[in-house]
């Protein structure tokens, strides 16, 4: 079983914030995707927007293709 952590309401905006930040990578990939960029240059993009952001390459976030 796992205990939930108790986080102070510092610690508390500080983790929508950076969820709030990933969210907005994403967007910003999404978007990126769609137009003409090169998928290659979207995820060089990503990376680098998500950097001290989230766990992984991915932003916190990989799916299958």
């Amino acid at each position: 079983m796992v205990q939930a952590q108790t986080h102070s309401e510092q610690e508390k905006q500080a983790d929508i914030e950076r969820h709030r930040a990933m969210a907005a990578a994403h967007t910003a990939m999404a978007q990126c995707l769609a137009s003409s960029k090169d998928a290659e240059q979207c995820l060089k993009e990503l990376q680098t927007a998500c950097k001290s952001l989230a766990i992984g390459k991915y932003c916190g976030m990989k799916h299958a293709h």
